[in-house]
C-alpha cells in the first residue's frame, strides 16, 4: 500500500500554528519580520560571500532595506527621507565598490569534462 504525502498534514500544522500566534499576538507584526528577514539576508550576504565588490553593495543595502521597513512601519520617518538616505547609501556603497581595496568576486570553478592539452 502507498503511503500518502506528508506536504499536506505539515502545511495545515504550519499555517496553523503560524495563525495562532498571530491571533494571540505572540508573533510580531508582518513588517517587523520582513525587516528582521531583510537584516538577516544582508548578514548572510556579507558572510557568505565574503568582502568582494558585489557583496559591500548587496549586503549593506538589504540591512537597509529591512531597517527602512521597520523605520517606515514604526511611522518615525516617511517614504521620502527614508528613500533619500537609501539613494545616498547607494551611491557611496557603489563609489567604494568601485575602489581597488576591494577584491572582484571569485568566480566560482565548474567541474566538467577535462580535454588533455597537448
Amino acid at each position: 500500500m502507498r503511503q500518502s504525502s506528508l506536504i499536506l498534514p505539515l502545511v495545515l500544522i504550519v499555517f496553523g500554528a503560524i495563525w495562532f500566534l498571530k491571533a494571540t499576538d505572540i508573533l510580531p507584526a508582518t513588517a517587523t519580520l520582513i525587516a528582521a528577514g531583510l537584516v538577516v539576508l544582508g548578514v548572510v550576504v556579507m558572510v557568505a560571500d565574503g568582502l568582494n565588490k558585489q557583496s559591500v553593495v548587496a549586503g549593506p543595502m538589504l540591512m537597509y532595506a529591512g531597517a527602512a521597513v521597520y523605520v517606515k512601519h514604526s511611522y518615525w520617518l516617511g517614504l521620502s527621507p527614508i528613500l533619500a538616505v537609501g539613494m545616498m547609501l547607494l551611491g557611496a556603497l557603489l563609489l567604494l565598490s568601485r575602489s581597488s581595496l576591494i577584491a572582484e568576486k571569485a568566480a566560482k570553478h565548474r567541474r566538467g569534462p577535462q580535454t588533455p592539452q597537448p
